[in-house]
């Protein structure tokens, strides 16, 4: 939550494209591919109508952006938030295509949502806004063409109804085949044990490996939190069963602070009745908003939105480690200076890809019509993510640059090579 009067910030889209040309300069990229992965493949715009429960019709509008398909069919969330529109939606598909591709996952990246602020419609609302987006976009998405999954505002209720609606559509042989449309479902509805803390549990392991790499725990680390949704929550939860302590947490409503530590479940407990807020919880007291990216800790994880650590405020940041639990939580001037102070920022297509390696094997679980426990579900996405997290590491080391250009060097570099093997189409 950012109340300060702040000087105008670049969109995501400038952000993500000056990331994409500074890394294609420094491995020199092949320029014909350099031009394909600079633009989006499809951008998709809906507008439909929905009944309110009053019985009045309101119109919505939704996106769906895809950006590359190189590597696999399109994967990527929709959120549903007042501000998403069609350059969000192009920044973060583009991420995503990087981030499954550094995952080395048959993937390619898409993005997408609805602009709407859900805390303003009822739960039925809701499903029939959601239910009439999905036939909005038709076939421009499915199982092996575009694979969504929940992101901001979106959880698994989300998944269930599209994936209910996209069946629906299909002729009922071919409806149990089509289950794999979205991942992040319910488990009773085919999703993946252990889908629901996948992101943060990849947030919590770079971190743990990042210290490990020097010799230290995560016990007695002191951290802050920007969002406590699904992210904040898991990530939270598993660095205190490491022993690090919770100093403080913002969220669109409140910012609190604990000296002590704030106790995870207690303040879970408190948030889930009040669709997610963290306003009113009586185990810490409230603070600045202003100032909480200046509270002194050890590392700090924001896991909320984009462009939240800006030239604005990156000169007060004092932990030494920036996790990205967000997509795109940090802009490049704030990167500049966080750099220039010797700070290291975890990347967001490395930090926060244990959801989507979490989805991939809800994915395969559904196309071989499988069930995987979760002891065995954690096992793959742990091992998946330490092997990404050691290659970037190697290159960091080996390269010298820091851990969001080598994470792009690895990323466009598998993408570059495929397109090599492959050629241009005709």
């Amino acid at each position: 939550m950012i109340t300060a009067k702040e000087p105008a910030k670049k969109s995501m889209y400038e952000n993500v494209m000056e990331q994409f040309n500074k890394t294609a300069d420094i491995m020199n990229l092949n320029p014909d591919i350099r031009k394909i992965l600079s633009i989006t493949n499809n951008e998709i715009l809906v507008h439909f109508p929905v009944k309110m429960d009053n019985g009045q019709v309101e119109v919505f509008t939704g996106y769906r952006v895809q950006h590359n398909n190189a590597l696999g069919p399109y994967k990527g969330g929709l959120r549903f938030h007042p501000t998403m529109d069609g350059d969000d939606a192009k920044a973060l598909a583009m991420w995503m295509t990087w981030k499954t591709s550094l995952a080395g996952l048959p993937y390619g990246g898409a993005k997408g949502g609805i602009q709407i602020n859900p805390r303003d419609y009822s739960l039925s609302e809701l499903e029939r806004i959601t239910r009439r987006f999905t036939f909005a976009l038709g076939d421009n998405i499915g199982p092996e063409l575009d694979i969504p999954a929940p992101d901001v505002n979106t959880n698994e209720q989300t998944m269930a109804w599209i994936a209910d609606t996209y069946m629906s559509t299909k002729s009922p042989s071919e409806r149990s085949n089509n289950k794999h449309v979205v991942t992040g479902k319910p488990v009773g509805s085919g999703g993946l044990e252990g889908r629901d803390r996948a992101t943060g549990f990849g947030v919590y392991l770079t971190l743990k490996l990042f210290f490990e790499n020097k010799n230290e725990t995560l016990a007695g680390k002191k951290y802050i939190v920007q969002g406590f949704g699904n992210v904040g929550y898991w990530v939270s939860y598993f660095m205190e069963k490491d022993g690090a302590k919770l100093l403080a947490v913002q969220d669109a409503h409140a910012t609190i602070i604990n000296e002590n530590g704030i106790s995870v479940n207690d303040l879970y407990e408190h948030s889930k009745p009040r669709k997610g807020s963290i306003q009113g919880f009586t185990g810490a007291k409230e603070m600045e908003p202003k100032d909480f990216f200046a509270l002194d800790c050890d590392f700090v994880i924001p896991a909320a939105l984009g462009n939240q650590i800006t030239a604005a405020n990156a000169y007060d940041i004092k932990a030494k480690v920036v996790a990205e639990g967000a997509n795109g939580p940090t802009d490049n001037e704030g990167e500049r200076i966080l750099l220039e102070r010797g700070i290291t920022i975890i990347p967001d297509i490395l930090c926060n890809s244990g959801g989507v390696i979490g989805s991939y094997f809800e994915w395969l679980q559904n196309r071989n019509g499988e069930l995987w426990p979760l002891d065995e579900v954690m096992a793959k996405i742990e091992k998946k993510l330490t092997e990404n997290y050691k290659k970037v590491q190697n290159i960091v080391n080996e390269k010298q640059v820091d851990w969001r250009t080598a994470a792009y060097i690895l990323a466009i570099s598998r993408i570059e090579t495929a397109y090599i093997q492959r050629g241009i189409f005709p």
